[in-house]
């Protein structure tokens, strides 16, 4: 059985991922990092290029949630797409 705020999550995705709307880059990395710390947690993994700068950011911008539950990542990604997508 999924929970409400799964549910939630689920929906603020979707809306975040069909959106038209063009995003400011850091709302952009905000929104994949609060989204990795839902779906992974701590469990870091990083594919090191060194051609490679936007996806050091991506996992700069998630290691910065290191400690963060799996709860309330989902909480803050739905709290940050509601307040940028109406």
């Amino acid at each position: 059985m999924i929970s409400e705020l799964d549910k939630e999550f689920n929906e603020a995705f979707k809306k975040a991922s069909t959106t038209k709307q063009k995003l400011a880059p850091d709302v952009l990395l905000r929104l994949y990092a609060y989204y990795k710390q839902a779906i992974r947690g701590d469990n870091f993994s990083f594919n090191a290029n060194e051609d490679d700068i936007k996806n050091a950011f991506k996992f700069n911008a998630w290691a910065q949630l290191k400690g963060m539950t799996v709860d309330e990542a989902k909480k803050s990604y739905i709290k940050l797409v509601n307040s940028i997508l109406k």
